[in-house]
């Protein structure tokens, strides 16, 4: 299967520089997998695609400050630092801009209270680096640190909390699970009085989610890790509705990469956490979701291969047609796409 097969032009005009005023303003494109049709709505219409029977599962990460700005103590060359993922107590795979700046040795400076040394270059060009601090970690990046905002977005969002969802308290991603930051307290509130069981689970986002596959075919793509966690009672509470007869809604492709990771054939899934690089695309057989609700993803990007996967190849490529030709908004401040 080729990766040129998940290409697409889009108009740069198209790609979502801000957030909308609020959240729940944003369109819903809905796609019938079995009917293969397509109708346009707004993000609220979610609501009217429920039963009381069915589970909305959400991912409850949050963005850390992770971008850092620092100097080299021995060249006083400035430094940019992404947090990548956290290996032993106070070590982080990270990346560097420029690279030449931070070589193995080489010490930054981002405060009194923060710096760190570069232990070795990574395989794919970033760096392990150890952490030397003084209070807490998490505090002291809060202070110093900026949310980072995909390449794509070349704006600063006024309330970095836009790229937050209203429901994230687990801090961990380098990125925003986006197709849940159309929800507001009031949608989630109306979802639930319908019966509708909301459910978290944890998929911590890297950065690896948002970048283009690079291999020609699909198949030798090899899918970065992602760090997750499915509680004991999310897990039953699946379970249940699912054995009742209920559908399960993942929200966002990073909740069916967490659900599928930890579903046994039967279905059922299973409580517990730890690292998952599954790899979804156009043959996979999907065990536990039953519709998807997501955004609109970037061209030969390992998430546009996972909606073609659940969805079909042809009838995604429809719709992101019809969705170009409607002045859809795309990626991450782009609006929303249902799939039943």
């Amino acid at each position: 299967m080729k990766v040129a097969d998940f290409d697409f032009r889009l108009p740069d005009e198209l790609i979502a520089q801000t957030p909308l005023e609020k959240r729940d303003e944003s369109r819903l494109l809905v796609v019938n997998r079995t009917k293969e049709n397509i109708c346009h709505g707004s993000f609220p219409d979610l609501i009217g695609y429920l039963t009381p029977k069915d589970v909305l599962v959400i991912n409850d990460t949050r963005v850390l400050p992770a971008r850092l700005f620092g100097q080299n103590v021995k060249t006083l060359g400035l430094v940019e630092i992404l947090l990548l993922r956290p290996f032993d107590e106070g070590q982080w795979e990270v990346l560097v801009k420029p690279g030449k700046r931070a070589r193995v040795g080489a010490k930054i400076m981002f405060s009194p209270q923060l710096a760190c040394e570069v232990l070795e270059i990574t395989s794919s060009g970033g760096r392990l680096v150890n952490f030397q601090f003084s209070g807490d970690f998490e505090e002291i990046l809060s202070t110093l640190g900026e949310t980072p905002l995909p390449p794509y977005i070349h704006k600063k969002i006024e309330d970095p909390e836009r790229y937050q969802t209203v429901y994230s308290n687990r801090s961990g991603s380098v990125a925003a699970p986006t197709a849940g930051l159309h929800f507001t307290p009031e949608i989630l509130g109306k979802v639930q009085d319908l019966g509708v069981a909301v459910v978290p689970l944890t998929l911590h986002v890297g950065l690896g989610t948002f970048r283009p596959v690079q291999s020609e075919r699909v198949e030798d793509h090899v899918m970065h890790e992602e760090y997750y966690t499915l509680e004991e009672r999310s897990a039953q509470i699946i379970n249940e509705r699912k054995r009742e007869g209920g559908r399960v809604f993942a929200v966002g492709t990073t909740s069916v990469r967490v659900l599928e990771s930890v579903s046994d054939d039967q279905g059922q899934v299973h409580s517990g956490s730890g690292w998952t690089n599954i790899f979804i695309y156009p043959g996979y057989s999907f065990k536990v979701i039953d519709a998807l609700l997501t955004n609109f993803h970037l061209p030969r990007s390992s998430l546009l291969m996972l909606v073609s996967a659940f969805a079909g190849t042809s009838t995604v490529k429809n719709a992101y047609e019809h969705a170009i030709d409607q002045g859809y908004r795309f990626f991450s401040f782009g609006d929303a796409m249902l799939i039943v």
